[in-house]
Formats: structure tokens, sequence, C-alpha cells
């Protein structure tokens, strides 16, 4: 439920919190979840690596040029549409979330994602939007350890790869997509092994992370947990105490 909004934090403080976690593990709902919570705006960086992806494969670029591809990526525009609750990613203006999610974009975005370049552009590009939206709750694989490595509360959430897998059938199938979950299974634990394997910004438990194995409780369970946690740094901070 909403919570009343002079139960929110006070507005006038930055406020950055960090989930980070592998593929399936419940980040992009929890996270506006727990922002709309605590009166936050929240942050799907996964999603901009998406874009990314989408326009390698609309200009047919092949990820093994990284110079290619970050020029291309550069000459768009990856923006959100912040009038929207969660906030709706955009690319050069135009809608694009359901095709982000698409098979073919699943199966490329680890690998477009482990350019060290395109991660030095998405990273800058992230640090920027939490200038102009200093109460964040943002997510991704990156976020406490490389991007925002001294926000304020971090989070790492995982779940066993087959608990991850049938989390995502699920969603999909709700989205009236016919799924093989066997081929889900396997693409969860390809991505996991091109996100922690890679060279730059690998997926890492961020140091002082808070983990939470969401692989038993419900998404509201999470939150719960997350809320508890944000609120008491909160509570310590307002008093003075050790944050």
């Amino acid at each position: 439920t909403m919570l009343p909004m002079n139960d929110h934090p006070a507005q006038s403080h930055s406020l950055i919190v960090t989930i980070d976690g592998p593929a399936g593990s419940g980040k992009s709902t929890v996270a506006r979840e727990l922002a709309g919570r605590l009166g936050l705006d929240s942050l799907d960086t996964g999603a901009m690596y998406r874009c990314a992806t989408l326009i390698v494969i609309e200009e047919r670029l092949d990820p093994a040029d990284p110079a290619a591809v970050v020029r291309a990526v550069d000459r768009h525009r990856i923006d959100f549409d912040w009038t929207r609750t969660p906030p709706e990613i955009t690319l050069d203006g135009r809608a694009v979330d359901g095709r982000l999610r698409q098979p073919d974009v699943n199966e490329l975005v680890s690998r477009v994602a482990s350019i060290p370049e395109l991660r030095d552009l998405m990273v800058r590009a992230q640090r920027r939007i939490a200038e102009r939206h200093p109460r964040l709750v943002t997510e991704g694989r990156d976020q406490g350890s490389v991007v925002f490595p001294d926000a304020e509360v971090r989070f790492y959430l995982d779940a066993e790869a087959g608990v991850r897998a049938r989390r995502r059938a699920l969603e999909l199938q709700a989205s009236g997509q016919q799924v093989d979950e066997r081929a889900i299974l396997d693409s969860i634990q390809s991505r996991d092994r091109l996100d922690r394997e890679r060279s730059d910004s690998p997926l890492q438990v961020p140091e002082g992370a808070i983990r939470v194995d969401t692989g038993t409780l419900t998404a509201s369970q999470v939150v719960d947990e997350l809320e508890s946690a944000v609120r008491g740094y909160l509570a310590r901070a307002a008093s003075g105490g050790p944050a």
C-alpha cells in the first residue's frame, strides 16, 4: 500500500538507493515498488543497455566492433519519460519498453553490455540522471559497485537460476507470450556467466551491500525488507548515529 505523503523521507536531502543482482532476481519490480513507498524516483539501468542493444539490432551492427556500437549509441537519445510512474524508457522519443523484452534483445544484451566503452558511456549518463533526480532507487548490475559506490543504501538481490527462470516465464505468460522455460533457464545461465566474467564492471556484491535471497519471498515481502532497511538508515542518520 502507498504510504501517506507525509510519511516519505524528508524531501530536501539526496538519497541514492542501489539494487544490484543477476537477471530475473526481481530488481525492476522491487525497485519500482520501493521507490513508490519512499517517494523516490526509480531508474532501470538494464533498460538503458537493452535500448543500446535495440540500436545494435536495428542498425545491424556487429557487437564485436565496439567503436561502431558506441558511435551509434551516442548518436541516439536514450531517455526516460519521468512524467510516468514508473518512468518509461524512450529511444529518440519513441516508447520502446515492450520491444526491449523480446527474445532477440534478451539474447544479445549481455554481449552488448560487456563492451567497456559502452559501459563508460552509460555510467556517465546514469550519474547525470542522478544529478537531475538526486532522490533515486536505481537498479542494475553495477550500481552499488561502480556507478554509485557511495550510495547511502546498497542492496544485492539474488535467487537460484531455476527460480529466476520460472519467474521470468510466468511474467512472459502473463503478457500473452509463448514460453520455453528450458530456453529461458539457458539464457539466464548464459547471461549470468557473461555478467560475472566480463572484465569491465562485472556483476558482484557491492561492498557494504545488504544481501537478500528473493527465491522464497514474494515481491512485496522483499520490498518490506528493503523499505525497513532504508527507513532504519534514515532514522539513524536523523539521530546523528552511525549510518
